[in-house]
């Protein structure tokens, strides 16, 4: 909750500093549907899914490749920007969707991006669950587990 608090809290100046620099006719990066609201919701379910689902792996699996993290996740970022940019604005995160949202007073689409990567993040975090089930952790090299 204070990560989320904290985004919130840099993503509203971020905008107020681009309003101040740009002017009032600018808007600001504010995130909108290209297509329907159920469209860009759906779109921003599916990419934070797979966004949290690759950050979560890198950053829980002890087979990950620390060094690799970056290129995983700016990866997943990079693709579902190309993807879903058209579509969504491929916001993933509700705070860079808010801050610009709060600053233009448009909020007409915040739904969209509140919701579908709330939706998206806690499947993800089920699936993510779900594939670990069962699966032991690989002890470091040359100890044993004890027969139980």
């Amino acid at each position: 909750m204070t990560y989320s608090i904290a985004q919130v809290a840099g993503a509203v100046p971020g905008a107020l500093t681009l309003r101040a620099i740009l002017g009032p006719s600018v808007p600001l990066g504010v995130t909108v549907p290209a297509g329907t609201d159920l469209q860009s919701f759906a779109m921003e379910a599916v990419l934070t899914f797979f966004l949290v689902l690759v950050i979560t792996a890198v950053a829980t699996d002890s087979r990950a490749v620390g060094e690799a993290a970056a290129v995983a996740i700016g990866g997943a970022v990079a693709l579902g920007a190309l993807v879903s940019g058209p579509v969504s604005g491929a916001s993933m995160n509700p705070a860079r969707s808010l801050g610009p949202a709060l600053v233009s007073r448009d909020l007409s689409h915040i739904w969209v991006y509140l919701a579908g990567p709330l939706l998206g993040s806690i499947v993800a975090a089920v699936v993510y669950g779900w594939l670990r089930i069962g699966r032991e952790e690989p002890l470091p090299a040359g100890e044993r587990r004890l027969p139980e």
